[in-house]
């Protein structure tokens, strides 16, 4: 089962797509989907990422059919 991706805000204007979906492979973290459907760039510090609605912190590694969600950062006043 792929593992079902979303991009928020301006990371959706920046990848040109709101979701996009990655074959699960075993040992599979964010990190790795990021480059993956970025292209190949590094996962940028600030991004917030969520997985199945959960804000996480670090780089976890996924269980097949996650959903994982890519944020730019929050300011708020």
């Amino acid at each position: 089962m792929p593992i079902k991706v979303k991009f928020f805000a301006r990371i959706r204007e920046q990848m040109g797509r709101a979701e996009d979906q990655v074959e699960y492979t075993s040992g599979l973290k964010v990190s790795d989907i990021w480059r993956k459907t970025s292209g190949g760039e590094a996962m940028p510090d600030s991004l917030l990422v969520a997985i199945n609605m959960e804000h996480v912190k670090g780089d976890p590694v996924l269980k097949e059919g996650d959903e994982v969600a890519f944020f730019p950062p929050v300011t708020g006043g």
